[in-house]
């Protein structure tokens, strides 16, 4: 079985909630990457997509030094990295999720998995569920 350390990006890190809207977009677009963990002292407090950026900051003409803490999402998910990819798959559709930070056992960040990355790594029927249940109205998946 494939482990999430097998498929993840290891070049993820994390973000300060004082970092600007500006240098999280660009930690972005150099990383490739549609989300970054927010930090702070050492501990993951909330993430910050592409998404939040957009539809919380851009569409309501915020200026680019506003903070990440402005836009971010406080709840976090996250994966260990010696957890399967069937294992992972199952919880981001129960979880309605597409992205998640993954850490060690010691709780320290080590990358990020997609749904993009479990899909190269499990089987096509697995990818295929997951997929109907994260992109289900949250009503329907919650009554199912």
């Amino acid at each position: 079985m494939t482990q999430i350390k097998d498929c993840m990006t290891s070049t993820c890190q994390w973000v300060s909630p004082t970092t600007t809207l500006a240098e999280a977009a660009q930690t972005m677009n150099q990383q490739n990457l549609g989300f970054l963990p927010v930090g702070e002292n050492d501990r993951l407090i909330g993430m910050v997509t592409d998404r939040d950026i957009v539809t919380r900051a851009v569409a309501q003409n915020w200026e680019t030094t506003r903070q990440v803490r402005d836009v971010m999402t406080p709840q976090t998910y996250y994966c260990y990295d010696d957890q399967t990819a069937e294992e992972i798959c199952q919880n981001m559709a129960e979880l309605q999720v597409r992205r998640m930070p993954v850490v060690n056992r010691e709780k320290r960040l080590v990358g990020a998995v997609s749904f993009g990355d479990l899909a190269q790594a499990t089987k096509a029927e697995l990818v295929g569920q997951t997929e109907q249940q994260i992109t289900a109205p949250l009503q329907q998946s919650q009554a199912a």
